[in-house]
């Protein structure tokens, strides 16, 4: 079997550094020349919550040859047309290929690759490129875990052999309802990830101060609120129930609150990918993260002010008109809550 592993950023770079490690064989494709040329040379190395370096095998986009059996794809969404094109002649017809993208990638990649080639798969831990060759893994290694699905929630037996792959990097569960999943991890990432773009911090900053956990909450509602317009039951991920987050009163607003510390508390280290992209001046994600929970939103006529205005706000960090900080935070009053003392979206 052909595996090939197309993105490998940081976390491409620490799955094909744990299935290589662990008996796999995957060839690391990423568009860095210098990092292609670091991982031949020296290994893939992760740092962080683990600590090892292992010798891979990576090579530009231009030298992929021959048809790959399974595409593990780890391509930020703002590549995909230039990464699925490129892609395209070296699938076959039984080939699948698996997304591990943020947002909810299934449909696009679908529409080149054909949805009988496209699996789904949400990755529930983080990384951190630190430079050429190297990733650091921010989540513990015990919290790590991959949900895999078919578009259709099928059982197949291709399912089963993608779930062994991705099982030689961290528990992998096999999962029948992939939209549930999806829109659970969207939720993490545009409260998280979204939040930490704004202000220019780790999870753990947006945890520890007031406004921004506040605003998280609120993302988080939002997305809550979109997806059950939408007809989808969130699925747990890792063992942690986001409907939970859910709050419509003061009291149930001050128990979520609680939950936010004890679902991501664990993940204080993580630096968002968005973030990352923003610092080194590059576009990021905020249109397939916060972006289409507020899209989504206007579809199904649900309301998305804390979403929106990430979106916003970010957009305008990439036109170099803001950069990340706390002083966002003075630009928003959270939507009003029965029976709480903030109100007045702003």
């Amino acid at each position: 079997m052909r595996l090939a592993i197309t993105g490998a950023g940081s976390l491409g770079t620490i799955i094909g550094a744990l299935i290589t490690k662990n008996g796999g064989d995957p060839v690391l494709i990423d568009i860095n020349e210098d990092h292609v040329r670091t991982l031949n040379d020296r290994g893939a190395t992760i740092t962080g919550e683990l600590d090892l370096t292992v010798p891979v095998r990576a090579i530009t986009p231009d030298q992929m040859t021959g048809t790959y059996d399974v595409v593990l794809y780890v391509v930020k969404q703002y590549d995909n047309d230039k990464a699925l094109e490129q892609l395209l002649p070296h699938i076959g017809p039984t080939s699948v290929v698996c997304t591990l993208q943020n947002g909810l990638p299934e449909e696009a990649v679908a529409r080149v690759v054909g949805k009988e080639r496209t699996i789904g798969c949400t990755v529930c831990w983080g990384a951190t490129w630190m430079g050429p060759g190297v990733s650091m893994l921010t989540s513990p290694v015990d919290t790590m875990g991959f949900d895999v699905g078919e578009l259709d929630g099928a059982m197949t037996e291709r399912l089963g052999s993608l779930a062994s792959i991705l099982g030689l990097v961290c528990p992998t569960t096999m999962t029948r309802n992939l939209a549930g999943i999806r829109w659970a991890k969207l939720l993490a990432n545009a409260a998280y990830s979204g939040m930490a773009s704004v202000i220019g911090s780790t999870m753990g900053e947006v945890l520890r101060h007031p406004k921004a956990a506040l605003c998280a909450a609120h993302i988080a509602n939002e997305t809550i609120s979109v997806s059950r317009a939408l007809g989808i039951a969130m699925e747990p991920v890792a063992g942690q129930d986001f409907t939970g987050l859910a709050f419509e009163n003061k009291e149930e607003l001050a128990e979520a609150l609680v939950l936010h510390q004890t679902f991501w508390g664990p993940q204080e280290a993580l630096k968002p990918s968005m973030l990352q992209d923003l610092e080194k001046g590059k576009r990021c994600e905020i249109n397939a993260i916060n972006g289409i929970v507020s899209a989504w939103g206007r579809k199904v006529k649900v309301l998305t002010p804390v979403n929106d205005w990430v979106v916003e706000i970010v957009r305008g960090i990439e036109d170099g008109l803001y950069k990340p900080g706390f002083g966002h935070l003075d630009r928003i009053t959270p939507p009003n809550i029965p029976g709480s003392d903030h109100g007045g979206a702003s």
